[in-house]
């Protein structure tokens, strides 16, 4: 019997509604909201079956008493892509601060990476034959 379930990522964010609009721009659909109206203090998105959270940096302190770090490159999304140069394109265009431009990775990928509007690391990865 498995203990655990239906795995999540859930990343701090200082500007919610920011944050969600670049994860919806990139094709994730909201499918969790709370509160359901005005500004929320979290959004679950979903691509693929992959679910990701966002939480405000205030509400993770004040509701549960812990210290998020709402800033900088402590965790990766990582979305596979047919044409990584358009999708690194898209990333840019929709407010991530370029990293790393496409560029060859282990003979056969074609990687690049960006930051997402709270600086969280986002990487486009394409097989390349």
């Amino acid at each position: 019997m498995a203990l655990f379930r239906t795995p999540q990522t859930v990343l701090f964010t200082r500007d919610i509604d920011r944050a969600a609009s670049f994860y919806r721009a990139l094709g994730f659909a909201e499918v969790f909201r709370t509160p359901s109206s005005g500004t929320p203090i979290h959004v679950d998105l979903e691509l693929d079956g992959c679910r990701l959270g966002l939480a405000t940096e205030a509400s993770t302190r004040d509701d549960h008493g812990l210290d998020p770090i709402a800033r900088g490159q402590r965790a990766a999304v990582i979305l596979w892509t047919d044409d990584v140069r358009s999708a690194y394109e898209l990333l840019i265009e929709h407010g991530a601060a370029p990293v790393r431009a496409p560029s060859p990775w282990l003979d056969r990928l074609l990687i690049a990476w960006a930051e997402d509007p709270d600086g969280h690391l986002v990487q486009v990865v394409q097989t390349v034959e």
